[in-house]
C-alpha cells in the first residue's frame, strides 16, 4: 500500500509539473522602446516599441502594451522618431584601381548618414564592390546594403572606363549575358556612344529577360520610344525636358544630323517646352510606371562652381587626394566657359527646379539620388543624400513626399518593398533614429542619433571621430 501510495504521487507531482510548464519568454536581439514611428506612407506618428531578431522586426506594439520578453541590447528612444533607413538612388564607385580604398571610406559616411541602402548606378570597380556587398550583407563590412548595375552599357570608345560596349543585337545579347553572370540589381545605360538602335534594343532585351533598367538616353531618340521600350526610371531631366518639347521630333532629327550637340541643344528645348506635350509626357510616365532621378543638388553645385568657394567645406578635408583630384576636370571647364554658358547653365538649373514640381504635381514617381562619387566635384557621400531632400522641399515638395522619394519609393522601383521601405512586421531592420521631428523641417533628417542596420547599431559621432571629422555631423 506504501509502494501504491508513493507511485500515485509521484504521478500526481508529475501531473503538476507538466500543468505549471513555464510560459515561453521570447529573446530577441534589439528592442527599441517609447520610439515615435512615422508611417512613411501617411505621416501618421504612434509611440511604438520595436522588437528585432535575426535582421528583422519580429514585433511592434504600443508603448503601453505589456509584454515579457528577453533582449541582449534594449535602447530608450523616448523623444524620438524613427524611420526606414534612408536609400541613396544613385551613388557610383569609380575612379580606377588606385582609388579602391577611397571608394571603400565612403561606406561608412554612407552609414554615418543614415542611409543604409545605396543604388550604385555603374562604374569600374565592379569587383571591389560585389565584394562589399557580400561583406555588408554577412554583417562583416559596415556600410549599407549595396544594389549595383555593374559596368555601364555605352557604345564603342564609351566615355566611361569598364563599359560594355553595344553596337548590334549580339553585343547587347552578350552584354547583358556578363550582367546577369555578375547578379547585378539593374542595368544603367549611358549615352556617350550609344546609337540609338543598340540603346532601344538594350533596353527591350533587358525588359524581356526580366531585368530592371535605368539610364541616359542619346538624344538620337524621343523620350516616348524609350519609355515604350520599357525604361525603368530616367536618369537626370535633361531627358525629360526633351520630351516636354513641342519640337522634339525635329530637334531629336537635327541632333542624328550633327547640326547641333547635346548641350547647344538645351537652349532650344527650354524655349519649346509646352505644358501640354509636358502633361502628355507626364501621363507617359505614370502609364509605364517609370521613375525619375531628378538629381537636384548635384546640379546646384555643377551650376555654381564659378561662384562658390569650397575649399572650407568639413567633407571636403576627409575626401582622399585622389578622389579631389577627379574633381578638377568639371571644375576646369566651369572657371573656363564662356559667361554666356554660365549663365545658361544657371538658367537650366533653375528650370529643372520647376520641372521636378511639375513631375511631383502630376503623380511622376521620383527617386531620391545624389550622384555623389569620384568626378562629381564637391558632391559628397551621405551628406548629399539629405541636400537632395531639401532641394526637393525647395521647389515645393512637402517634408514627408520628399521622404517617400528615398527608401519608400526606392524599394518599389526595385521591387525590394516586401523586405524594405516601411517599418512593419517582417521587414529588415534598417532604421535611422532622429532627434527631431523630419516632417516638420527636412533638415532635421541630418539630426540623427543612432542608426540601426538589422541587428547592428551604429552612433553618426562615432564613425566622424573614427573618420576625424565630428564637424561633418548635424545634431
Amino acid at each position: 500500500m506504501k509502494f501504491m501510495r508513493y507511485y500515485f504521487g509521484v504521478l500526481i507531482f508529475m501531473l503538476v509539473c507538466f500543468g505549471c510548464k513555464e510560459e515561453h519568454v521570447p529573446i530577441y536581439d534589439l528592442v527599441l522602446e517609447n520610439g515615435n514611428v512615422i508611417d512613411i506612407v501617411t505621416g501618421n506618428i504612434e509611440k511604438k516599441n520595436i522588437y528585432i531578431l535575426d535582421g528583422r522586426i519580429a514585433k511592434i506594439t504600443a508603448v503601453n502594451k505589456e509584454v515579457t520578453f528577453k533582449s541582449e541590447q534594449i535602447i530608450d528612444v523616448s523623444n524620438s522618431y524613427i524611420l526606414p533607413g534612408y536609400w541613396d538612388n544613385h551613388v557610383h564607385f569609380r575612379g580606377g584601381d588606385s582609388l579602391i580604398e577611397a571608394n571603400k571610406d565612403f561606406l561608412k559616411l554612407f552609414i554615418a548618414n543614415g542611409i543604409t541602402t545605396v543604388r550604385d548606378a555603374g562604374g569600374d570597380l565592379t569587383p571591389s564592390v560585389l565584394e562589399w556587398r557580400s561583406q555588408v550583407n554577412a554583417g562583416d563590412l559596415v556600410g549599407p546594403t549595396i544594389f549595383t548595375s555593374g559596368p555601364k552599357i555605352d557604345g564603342h570608345k564609351a566615355t566611361w572606363a569598364g563599359s560594355l560596349e553595344v553596337e548590334n543585337d549580339s553585343d547587347v545579347n552578350k552584354a547583358l549575358d556578363t550582367l546577369q553572370k555578375l547578379k547585378v540589381d539593374f542595368v544603367k545605360i549611358y549615352d556617350s556612344q550609344i546609337s540609338g538602335k543598340a540603346y532601344l534594343q538594350t533596353i527591350s532585351e533587358a525588359t524581356k529577360r526580366g531585368m530592371i533598367t535605368s539610364g541616359h538616353m542619346p538624344f538620337s531618340v524621343e523620350l516616348k520610344e524609350t519609355v515604350e521600350s520599357g525604361l525603368g526610371a530616367v536618369e537626370h531631366l535633361y531627358y525629360i525636358l526633351k520630351g516636354s518639347s513641342s519640337e522634339e521630333r525635329e530637334i531629336t532629327q537635327a541632333i542624328i544630323n550633327k547640326d547641333y550637340g547635346f548641350w547647344q541643344s538645351m537652349e532650344k528645348l527650354m524655349a519649346t517646352y509646352q505644358d501640354t506635350t509636358a502633361q502628355n509626357t507626364f501621363q507617359l510616365l505614370n502609364k509605364n510606371n517609370t521613375y525619375v532621378v531628378p538629381t537636384l543638388h548635384i546640379g546646384d553645385v555643377l551650376s555654381y562652381l564659378d561662384e562658390e568657394n569650397h575649399d572650407n567645406d568639413a567633407y571636403l578635408k576627409i575626401m582622399d587626394e585622389g578622389i579631389i583630384a577627379t574633381y578638377e576636370g568639371r571644375i576646369s571647364r566651369a572657371l573656363n566657359s564662356s559667361v554666356k554658358a554660365r549663365e545658361d547653365r544657371k538658367a537650366l538649373n533653375t528650370f529643372f527646379k520647376k520641372l521636378t514640381k511639375s513631375l511631383h504635381d502630376a503623380n511622376v514617381k521620383l527617386l531620391a539620388g545624389s550622384d555623389s562619387g569620384a568626378f562629381n566635384s564637391f558632391t559628397y557621400p551621405g551628406v548629399s543624400l539629405h541636400k537632395e531632400l531639401e532641394a526637393m522641399v525647395m521647389v515645393g515638395i512637402s517634408p514627408l513626399e520628399a521622404l517617400q522619394t528615398s527608401a519608400y519609393n526606392g524599394a518599389e522601383f526595385l521591387k525590394k518593398e516586401s523586405d524594405y521601405g516601411t517599418i512593419e512586421l517582417g521587414k529588415i531592420a534598417d532604421l535611422v533614429i532622429l532627434n527631431a521631428n523630419p516632417l516638420d523641417d527636412i533638415k532635421n533628417s541630418r539630426k540623427i542619433s543612432q542608426v540601426i542596420k538589422g541587428r547592428q547599431v551604429f552612433k553618426p559621432e562615432i564613425i566622424a571621430i573614427e573618420m576625424n571629422c565630428i564637424e561633418c555631423i548635424v545634431q
